[in-house]
């Protein structure tokens, strides 16, 4: 044989050779409850976060990243289907996806059908309110903790939120007494929840380090969710006085009754009084819960942490594509304002992290994304083709805008929530905010609602009429929009 010919087959069998040794990327995907941008690497100079900062040096930080509906267990179905609530009818608790697409591969479904070992730690699917964990997405047994949870020994008797987070029927749960709003005691970390999920998800990476099977792992943390029930050291941390409270406590000006929210979620703890008793909160509540949301994220910064630290010093960093998501935004007081549940801004920015093995450059960008984005992105990146699905997908995948390969891929986002039976839908641009209430069916006039965000990210006014430009702008792509699916009845208790 020719000696040229020789060595052209010795380098096509080297790069061959070089092909079928690399690995499959594995994934770490970090999920948080309740979490805001309330982080320093989204430049809030109050947050505590340093162990989310210093990783996300060397990660893309989607500075403009939205949920599809501000609710935990919608916008998780958002996540882990890839569709909108819109495009499933799941738009609230009690909905089984299964029951209405029985074929659907969620998000780990897809990895563990190309052959990942995939788990759950913590909270991924919502479990509580009549919805369950889906089984078919893991390859072993879902490690689920608590969500309310608190270690006083004083408290002995079961809450309304315990009860529902158990899965226990709201006509029980009704029955029982409303838990504290929080909770600072001198214990250890692994005294709550999110410790131990933390401590499962280390020696889970320790197991995997040695194991030749990619993996998709999904580490669910609670805090910041009320009750703000966190290790005091975490309280230590923040100065009352120094804590941000809101300047505007009213709600916005011209907005419709439905839009707007002041009970609901909050009022189901001790403290908080309701509507007619006080409104706004008085100061000193209002900084007490301010303080507690504040501790549960540097509590959840430092859990996290430790995970980021195991995967590191495991060398599984090399090769493992990392994902930071909150389900939704929150309020915190500002339009006199608590949680979620509305289509303002405060309660539909999420933080959205991802880094990348072969990607280590610092990255903030302002590129609009949605949840449902994350689907097609994170199957993309890990050469992973998608098949015909029963549920719609919704998602883009912003693969190659990671890559630097594209400039753009949204102009706008869109979200929804359903509200004393109209659902209100929403178009965000870089600017202006419109939504449209309507019943589903469509059959009535719409209700609108439009915002710009020159001034800062919460809304004052409602600024609709029917000539503004922007108003004839979103409008157009707002109807361009599929047509909302119904609400889906609610599932049969398992209990």
């Amino acid at each position: 044989m020719p000696k040229k010919r020789y060595i052209i087959i010795l380098l096509i069998f080297l790069v061959n050779l070089c092909h079928a040794q690399e690995k499959p990327y594995n994934v770490l995907m970090i999920l948080i409850d309740d979490l805001r941008p309330s982080l320093g690497a989204f430049g809030d100079d109050v947050a505590i976060s340093p162990n989310i900062d210093e990783w996300a040096e060397e990660a893309t930080v989607f500075e403009r990243a939205y949920s599809n509906q501000a609710v935990c267990v919608a916008s998780r179905y958002n996540l882990l289907l890839g569709s909108r609530s819109t495009s499933t009818g799941l738009y609230d608790f009690g909905r089984a996806f299964r029951e209405f697409y029985p074929d659907a591969i969620t998000l780990p479904g897809l990895f563990k059908e190309n052959g990942y070992y995939t788990a759950a730690i913590g909270k991924v699917f919502h479990v509580g309110h009549n919805t369950y964990n889906d089984e078919k997405s893991w390859s072993v047994p879902h490690w689920h903790d608590k969500i309310i949870e608190y270690v006083n020994p004083e408290h002995t008797t079961e809450t309304r939120e315990e009860a529902l987070f158990s899965n226990k029927s709201w006509a029980y749960a009704n029955k029982l007494e409303k838990g504290s709003a929080w909770e600072k005691l001198d214990v250890e970390d692994e005294a709550y929840a999110d410790g131990r999920v933390a401590k499962e998800a280390v020696n889970r990476l320790s197991e995997l380090k040695d194991n030749h099977t990619p993996f998709f792992l999904a580490v669910g943390f609670a805090r910041p969710h009320l009750p703000f029930t966190v290790p005091k050291k975490y309280w230590d941390l923040y100065e009352p006085k120094n804590l941000p409270i809101p300047s505007n406590q009213k709600n916005p000006e011209n907005a419709p009754g439905l839009a707007v929210k002041r009970d609901g979620e909050i009022a189901q703890y001790a403290e908080i009084p309701l509507a007619k008793q006080s409104d706004p909160f008085p100061e000193e509540l209002t900084r007490t819960l301010i303080h507690g949301y504040y501790a549960g994220v540097s509590y959840v910064d430092v859990q996290i942490g430790k995970v980021l630290k195991q995967l590191k010093d495991s060398g599984l960093d090399k090769n493992t594509i990392v994902i930071l998501w909150g389900d939704h935004g929150y309020l915190l007081g500002e339009m006199g304002m608590w949680t979620k549940h509305v289509n303002y801004e405060i309660a539909n920015r999420i933080p959205l992290i991802i880094s990348h093995p072969d990607l280590k450059q610092r990255r903030h960008t302002q590129e609009l994304i949605e949840t449902v984005d994350l689907y097609p992105t994170l199957a993309e990146l890990c050469d992973i083709k998608i098949p015909q699905l029963q549920q719609t997908l919704d998602g883009i995948s912003y693969a190659d805008f990671m890559k630097g390969d594209t400039e753009s891929v949204r102009e706008t986002v869109y979200h929804c929530f359903p509200r004393d039976g109209k659902l209100g839908r929403a178009i965000r641009n870089k600017d202006f905010r419109l939504i449209a209430w309507q019943s589903i069916d469509g059959d009535d006039q719409p209700i609108y609602e439009l915002y710009e965000y020159k001034d800062g990210l919460v809304e004052t006014k409602n600024i609709w009429r029917i000539d503004h430009p922007e108003f004839i702008k979103l409008k157009k792509i707002l109807d361009n929009q599929p047509k909302p699916i119904a609400m889906r009845p609610e599932s049969k208790p398992k209990n």
